[in-house]
């Protein structure tokens, strides 16, 4: 039974720290990209390159 309960914490640990790099990230401003979205559309799709040799 104590080796569930040490289960039980050493997830909840993991969870907030998981949790704690996802805040961090967020108040360093990791996720705003004001740019790429305004010229993601005038950037031609890449097309394979098909080599036959």
């Amino acid at each position: 039974m104590s080796v569930m309960i040490i289960h039980i914490v050493v997830s909840l640990l993991i969870a907030l720290g998981f949790l704690g790099a996802f805040i961090w990230a967020i108040r360093n401003n990791q996720y705003d990209d004001d740019y790429s979205p305004s010229v993601r559309i005038l950037f031609d799709d890449q097309e394979p390159n098909n080599q036959n040799s």
